[in-house]
């Protein structure tokens, strides 16, 4: 019995330490691909924009464009630049369009479907989850399509009734056409997260309110809106999120038309000082500037959310 000890001793620690490893070894593969393709592509990223390219004479020859160092230089440009400021203020009108009419109608389609004697409802789930399941730039060319006058049936049937034919593709309402697609491809995606919390409310709840007499619009405004609040602020973050990385729908629709520029948005500077003018090191910079913004802003509505949450959990 004493001669076996130290074996049994040592699988035993050899078994432990298995087990204590067995975590870190799962979690390993996801580690390794966070590192090569998100966390070494944001260090490149930094690196970059403290570097600029110098020329020297007329630019020809060995050695006469040399990297060198810049220091702050790249981030004092982008954020002094007039282009990416107005990209800004463009995104930001297209996002006070998009972020509210998409929440609200992911929030008004759930509760529609949530509701008594509804019928339809796996295939009205359906139907409205659908565009989202549909990529960013086939939607921007479907729709770019029936905006486009040569070629629209929408267009063909305002001319046939001596209708107006608005043009939707330039001026103020470029940004309404602009936010029809994101609002057609993303409500069905925040439909789902709403709908799905409101089924996780017990019913009993809501036998109690009938009970004391709340009809559906009461129930649906004092009981379900409130619990599925969180829901609310995660879709919320989703949205504003997709919303600052606006990207393929104007450049998906800038060939058919003359009203959106090559710096529409700030993530279509970056594309446009990276790959066209070859700016590579002012496109990193702008595009750390893009992530902090988003990442402040993230972590502001999540404090606020979060001690709102708890203010209601103290009452």
């Amino acid at each position: 019995m004493t001669a076996d000890s130290p074996a049994t001793d040592r699988r035993q620690r050899r078994a432990y330490r298995v087990r204590r490893g067995a975590p870190y070894a799962f979690l390993l593969p996801a580690g390794v691909l966070f590192v090569l393709f998100f966390a070494l592509p944001i260090g490149y990223a930094g690196y970059l924009s403290l570097r600029r390219v110098e020329v020297q004479g007329l630019g020809l020859g060995s050695g006469a464009r040399q990297e060198v160092w810049a220091g702050l230089a790249n981030y004092t440009d982008a954020l002094t630049d007039a282009e990416l400021l107005d990209g800004a203020l463009r995104v930001l009108g297209y996002g006070l369009l998009v972020v509210p009419t998409m929440l609200g109608l992911a929030l008004l389609f759930a509760l529609l479907l949530d509701a008594e004697r509804v019928g339809g409802r796996r295939f009205s789930r359906l139907v409205i989850f659908l565009p989202y399941a549909v990529p960013g730039v086939i939607a921007a060319l479907l729709w770019g399509f029936l905006y486009l006058p040569s070629v629209s049936p929408l267009h063909y049937g305002l001319d046939r009734l001596g209708l107006p034919q608005p043009d939707l593709l330039d001026g103020g309402a470029l940004f309404v056409a602009l936010a029809n697609i994101a609002v057609w491809g993303g409500t069905g995606f925040n439909m789902l997260v709403i709908y799905t919390s409101l089924r996780a409310i017990p019913a009993e709840i809501y036998e109690a309110a009938r009970l004391d007499g709340c009809t559906q619009a009461q129930i649906a405004w004092r009981i379900k809106i409130p619990m599925v609040t969180p829901s609310l602020v995660l879709t919320f973050f989703f949205s504003v999120i997709a919303t600052l990385q606006v990207f393929s729908e104007p450049t998906t629709l800038r060939p058919l038309t003359n009203g959106i520029p090559t710096d529409w948005s700030p993530l279509m500077k970056v594309y446009q000082d990276a790959f066209v003018t070859g700016d590579i090191h002012a496109a990193a910079a702008t595009a750390v500037v893009i992530a902090v913004v988003i990442l402040v802003l993230s972590f502001g509505f999540l404090r606020v959310a979060t001690a709102r949450t708890r203010q209601e959990g103290l009452r």
